[in-house]
């Protein structure tokens, strides 16, 4: 049994218990501590992906129960890759925050951990009831993160963010019971199982459930018409947790991609294919309805928010199409965007210290010091944001539309991907012309920008970039975990024949 795979669960937690429970820790050591925490999971996650990498799938049984009956950790090409992006994410977010965006709550460093725990208990879980837990420890944290700071705005949209996570956590468990009530049993792998053998009397049954659960998977996702609580949350919340909010949809699709293709895939008999009418036309709906959002935003920050709604259809878009391609495409869109919309959080909040009292609001305001080095990194960030050559978003893009060729849905897909991605380019274009060049003389002078703060954003932005240039062996990772996940034989074999034998006494 390989211990490591429960290490990027106990690390935040223990780090987030540290950073809670004593009241006397001054800021520096909650600083300090948090960012060794941060820099030590990020070390962690890379060596759980180097063990994986061949294809071996890694199995720890807490308790050494055996498989079904115990709980399971998996860690696969897919949910090593999703903790290392989120150790990165997380690294460069406690970068920025302890420049002193963390100032608003003693807790915001413990909180923060906690949330990771939560979101690498989701990524690694093999259990569909875990799944729940980890969800609702993650979106605990969150609510605390969402309200970082205080205030009207962020208060309003953190209490709409909080009572829909709510009823979603409830049609979660409700889903759950239905389905261990027909199948009795939780684990994914002895689920996918028995749903090959689903006697016809409970077929109806377990569809409602299952799309109970697509509904739940959905919400968190940001699919339409289930969307309209991120761009308030987001938009509202402080520039750090926005920032590792860029990963909370993601755990949403993460969710749909696994427990659907593990146990509603080609082999799961009568309940196979059960998503095929639903993802993909939501998909692309989610995308128009964001880019309609952008258009209309007037904040920076709220422009961000609705890509982040945008980047969630694209995703789900290449996950509807289905296939190792379009997996694999989707794949490498997700590392893209997480790390673009996070840049674009921050580099938000820089530019709104600049510009004072007015802050990201898109309007004529005073000319921003350091202008050329805000100027180009928002000129980067937005052509890895639209999907623009040579940036990654368009490479990701470029393999997205290549997968759909010989679809169906092929004409949908080419038509709402350029045609958004024309009106994103535009919006951005005309968000950086106000901020740069749209000068009002009457604004009262602009302070300049530390440039400390630009570490975090040029740090994701750089890790954009290096996706470009090893484009070639991500995308073969990509394509790897996209068969491994698609053909899950190995990791039904890993889980169940990991828990056979006796049970302990």
């Amino acid at each position: 049994m390989n211990h490591l795979v429960i290490v990027p669960l106990l690390l935040p937690l223990l780090a987030g218990v540290a950073l809670i429970m004593p009241r006397s820790l001054t800021t520096p050591v909650r600083r300090a501590l948090s960012a060794a925490a941060a820099l030590a999971l990020v070390g962690v996650s890379l060596a759980l992906l180097l063990q994986v990498s061949g294809g071996q799938v890694q199995v720890y049984r807490l308790g050494n129960w055996p498989a079904p009956f115990g709980i399971v950790l998996a860690a696969d090409r897919l949910a090593a890759m999703m903790v290392l992006i989120t150790a990165v994410l997380a690294a460069c977010v406690v970068l920025y925050a302890v420049r002193g965006a963390d100032r608003g709550g003693r807790y915001f460093h413990g909180l923060l951990q906690l949330q990771l725990f939560g979101l690498n208990g989701a990524f690694l879980t093999g259990d569909l009831f875990n799944l729940f837990v980890f969800f609702e420890v993650l979106l605990i944290a969150s609510y605390g993160l969402v309200l970082h700071g205080g205030g009207p705005e962020r208060t309003r949209a953190g209490l709409h963010y909080v009572v829909l996570n709510l009823i979603g956590s409830t049609l979660f468990l409700f889903a759950v019971g239905t389905l261990y009530g027909i199948l009795g049993t939780l684990n994914m792998a002895d689920m996918a199982a028995r749903l090959a053998e689903l006697a016809p009397g409970d077929l109806g049954i377990v569809q409602a459930a299952a799309l109970l659960l697509f509904t739940v998977f959905a919400l968190k996702a940001a699919l339409a018409p289930l969307h309209l609580w991120l761009p308030g949350a987001y938009g509202h919340t402080s520039a750090p947790v926005a920032a590792m909010f860029a990963i909370m949809t993601k755990v949403g699709a993460y969710a749909i991609l696994r427990v659907y293709s593990l146990m509603f895939g080609p082999d799961s008999g009568p309940a196979a294919g059960l998503l095929d009418p639903w993802l993909l036309p939501l998909a692309l709906l989610t995308v128009v309805a964001g880019t309609i959002g952008v258009l209309a935003s007037r904040r920076l920050a709220q422009q961000a928010a609705y890509l982040v709604v945008v980047s969630a259809g694209t995703l789900l878009t290449a996950f509807g199409l289905g296939g190792t391609a379009a997996v694999a495409a989707g794949l490498y869109y997700l590392v893209h965007t997480t790390f673009a919309a996070a840049a674009l959080f921050l580099l938000a909040d820089v530019l709104g210290k600049a510009r004072g009292a007015l802050h990201d609001s898109l309007v004529a305001g005073p000319g921003v010091p350091q202008g050329q080095l805000l100027g180009g990194m928002f000129l980067l960030i937005a052509l890895a944001v639209s999907g623009i050559p040579p940036m990654s978003g368009f490479i990701g893009k470029l393999l997205i539309l290549q997968s759909s060729l010989g679809s169906p849905w092929m004409p949908w897909v080419f038509v709402v991907l350029l045609v958004t991605s024309l009106l994103g380019i535009m919006a951005l274009a005309r968000s950086g012309s106000i901020l740069f060049f749209k000068v009002d003389p009457a604004a009262s002078a602009a302070a300049a920008p530390r440039l400390g703060d630009l570490g975090a954003p040029l740090a994701l932005l750089l890790t954009g970039i290096a996706m470009v240039v090893y484009a070639g062996p991500l995308y073969e990772f990509s394509q790897a975990a996209a068969i491994q996940l698609l053909q899950p034989d190995d990791y039904l074999d890993a889980v169940l024949q990991a828990g056979s034998g006796a049970l302990p006494r």
